[in-house]
């Protein structure tokens, strides 16, 4: 390794890192991670010690104070450029570098491109026309106190120097300004933005320096400001009916002239310019091989049922066929881990003591992935408690019901208008009213609960209580069909109300027996939207966390990639 001045300061850093994983894997910026880390050590006295001392000591050590700067600097710049990739990534990307990323190179430029440069480095420079933009009030000028990691902008040959004025700091930033405005051999243009508001943005003091008048400019640019906005609108141009045959030519030329610019290694410039990258333009596919065969049973289950009926067509054909949905998450492994539990629980294979229950969990916690251990520590209290609201649940008197089945599989076939549904799936718990009723009980282990309104027809509940309608607990009733009784989901995250037991009992919401015909009509909506392949998107809440956002058409964020 050729060990560049800010790998140093990685190599430094990195001996810290053993002690500093956790608090750099909890979020925020690589800059702000590396601050953090920088504070909480006492590595900088130790170094502002051995510094002072001089001597060869003193030399590594301003080596290594230097190597941290440029660290801190390449770390701005990173999260400026890439966005958070994390600190640790952030080190090792820093430690696996082979060549020192020379900063201060200049690239070539092209006689005919746009050079983009702070006031700054302007200096000594001169071009025909000069854009000076954003001189805005707070911006420039800018009187907040300037400061570095070891404040080396303070340094004078008699020590520490006192911080600047705000009118030194006005002052220095008048002469970077007019630095700025003097690049100008022929034309400078200097841009600002004014607000309505008093309170909103307004321009710098500057402007009325310059001597000339500004000129207000309102309503939106008659051009596009960007290659992807020029990009969009002469993509537009070319397939508009209402513009003229010549309009359309034309745009389609600038169109190509973009698609053919490239780069020294024959990249292209402006990709999105050609048509092969206007995946609108292209016929939706369609699969040779049907996606159910027509004679046999549509198989279902009651989540399946809910999102192609309620929710989304498109997110279930993602997600359960094509199987391009997201890893399963912590979140997914907190219920599966308190859904076992109650299991055990309910056969008798775990006594329903909590210090038990508690054990269990210990012995499969670490195996759930958690963004941070903070994340981990705060879900295993919540497990805690939706533990003990499960155990105050299953020991209370509930209207003389008793449990006869746990985790119970069913798999049933009935008739819904034109078609014939298999539903599968696994009742979380079955038990037996006072009159040798069936009641079906769905643990719920989210964040969220449905209204009262949405659990009178939830779909879910709905499909097992049809499916004890149609033999699915025969056996535990030894062999007796029960009347179905109803159905409830036991919302183990979340307390009751003060009425009904509060916060040490979980919040119920039940179904009552089924009435009317709305649970086939909705069977047979889904089998038909499977069977003709009808996966339709459906914006709405459930948006939030979809994993096809970015591709969806019923998203702005997606409609780009198909219209």
């Amino acid at each position: 390794m050729h060990d560049p001045a800010y790998a140093r300061g990685a190599q430094r850093l990195g001996a810290l890192l053993r002690k500093a994983r956790e608090r750099l894997a909890g979020g925020g910026t690589a800059e702000e991670a590396l601050w953090d880390l920088w504070d909480g050590t006492p590595w900088p006295g130790r170094l502002e010690r051995a510094a002072r001392r001089g001597g060869a000591a003193g030399r590594n050590a301003d080596r290594d104070l230097d190597a941290v700067c440029a660290l801190f600097a390449t770390a701005a710049r990173a999260e400026e450029r890439t966005g958070g990739r994390g600190t640790l990534n952030f080190l090792e990307e820093i430690e696996a570098e082979d060549i020192a990323a020379d900063t201060l190179t200049r690239r070539a430029v092209r006689p005919d491109a746009v050079r983009l440069m702070t006031a700054h480095r302007s200096k000594g420079l001169q071009w025909r026309l000069v854009v000076v933009a954003g001189v805005q009030e707070g911006l420039w000028p800018d009187l907040r106190r300037r400061g570095s990691l070891l404040e080396a902008d303070r340094i004078g040959r008699d020590g520490l120097a006192e911080p600047l004025t705000p009118g030194a700091l006005l002052a220095e930033e008048r002469r970077l300004f007019y630095v700025a405005a003097t690049r100008a051999r022929e034309r400078l243009v200097v841009t600002a933005v004014k607000a309505p508001a008093d309170d909103g943005d307004q321009p710098s003091r500057f402007l009325t320096e310059l001597g000339v008048e500004p000129k207000d400019v309102t309503g939106r640019p008659r051009r596009p400001l960007s290659v992807a906005a020029l990009v969009a609108e002469l993509r537009a141009t070319t397939v508009d009916p209402r513009v003229s045959d010549a309009l359309r030519e034309a745009a389609a030329r600038r169109l190509a002239r973009l698609a053919a610019l490239a780069d020294e290694d024959g990249r292209p410039l402006v990709p999105s310019a050609h048509p092969y990258r206007w995946w609108g333009m292209f016929e939706p596919t369609r699969s040779k091989v049907p996606l159910r065969n027509r004679d046999q049973p549509v198989v279902l289950s009651g989540s399946a049922l809910d999102q192609l009926a309620n929710t989304c067509a498109l997110q279930w054909f993602l997600g359960r066929e094509v199987k391009a949905d997201a890893p399963a998450t912590a979140a997914q492994g907190f219920g599966n881990v308190v859904h076992v539990l109650a299991d055990e629980v309910a056969s008798g294979h775990t006594p329903a003591d909590l210090s038990v229950l508690m054990e269990r969990l210990d012995s499969v916690w670490n195996a759930l992935a958690f963004d941070a251990p903070w994340k981990s520590d705060q879900e295993k209290d919540n497990a805690r408690v939706a533990l003990e609201r499960f155990l105050q649940w299953h020991v209370m008197d509930r209207t003389g019901r008793t449990p006869v089945a746990s985790e119970h599989d069913f798999d049933v076939t009935l008739a819904a208008g034109d078609y014939q549904v298999r539903i599968r799936g696994q009742m979380d718990r079955v038990e037996a009213d006072g009159d040798g009723r069936a009641y079906v009980v769905d643990f719920k282990t989210g964040k969220q609960a449905p209204t009262g309104k949405e659990v009178e027809r939830h779909p879910q509940l709905a499909v097992y209580q049809l499916a004890v309608r149609e033999g699915a607990v025969d056996d535990v009733f030894d062999g007796v069909r029960p009347e179905p009784g109803g159905a409830e989901l036991v919302h183990l995250r979340q307390g009751a109300a003060q009425r009904d037991g509060g916060e040490t009992v979980p919040k119920v919401q039940a179904q009552e027996p089924l009435e009317g015909e709305w649970v086939g009509d909705l069977l047979a909506t889904a089998a038909g939207k499977v069977l003709d392949e009808r996966f339709t998107p459906t914006a709405g809440q459930h948006c939030t966390h979809c994993a096809f956002r970015a591709s969806c058409s019923a998203r702005q964020e997606g409609r780009h990639v198909v219209e």
